[in-house]
């Protein structure tokens, strides 16, 4: 027989797209008052892997990746998308959104996206919203699946996630240690 406990706390991240650096900026200074420092922030890159975000906020588009000190409860994760739905919405002032933020979670073993939208990988967590099993770890890297995002996918995304399972490494330590 298992016997239940509590899951080990996760990295926070999350990935923002937009066009507006100004609404970037507010966003992240959200984000921080919430969920507490920023611990990594990649280079802005520009976001030319769909054309699916252009009508509603324009072009051209750059994405940046964030990570978060404080590492969080994996059931919290509906919390945090319902957070950064609503963030959406008030950055977007009454239009069309101007900045896309897709949170999400790594740990020792695999990489989840939340998500408003099921399917057949996603088990539902509440609250209207579905973990997406975007990466697992395995022979010493995070590795794509058949319904991984194409970005996700990227060798570049990869090392950076890689990198930050060891700054994972570190915040769990740092914890334990406390």
């Amino acid at each position: 027989m298992s016997v239940p406990k509590p899951a080990e706390r996760a990295k926070l991240f999350l990935s923002a797209i937009y066009a507006d650096r100004g609404r970037f900026e507010q966003c992240q200074e959200r984000l921080q008052e919430r969920f507490g420092a920023c611990d990594y922030q990649s280079k802005e890159v520009p976001f030319q892997r769909t054309s699916y975000y252009q009508e509603e906020m324009g072009a051209p588009l750059f994405r940046r990746f964030l990570s978060f000190r404080d590492l969080i409860r994996p059931e919290a994760l509906p919390e945090i998308k319902l957070f950064t739905n609503n963030l959406e919405r008030e950055l977007a002032e009454a239009g069309p959104r101007r900045v896309n933020l897709d949170p999400g979670y790594l740990n020792f073993q695999h990489l989840i996206l939340a998500t408003g939208k099921g399917a057949a990988h996603r088990p539902y967590l509440g609250q209207g919203i579905y973990a997406d099993l975007t990466l697992i770890y395995e022979s010493g890297t995070f590795k794509a699946l058949a319904w991984t995002y194409p970005d996700y996918a990227e060798e570049a995304v990869i090392g950076m996630l890689n990198r930050l399972r060891e700054v994972y490494k570190d915040n769990l330590r740092r914890l334990v240690e406390a």
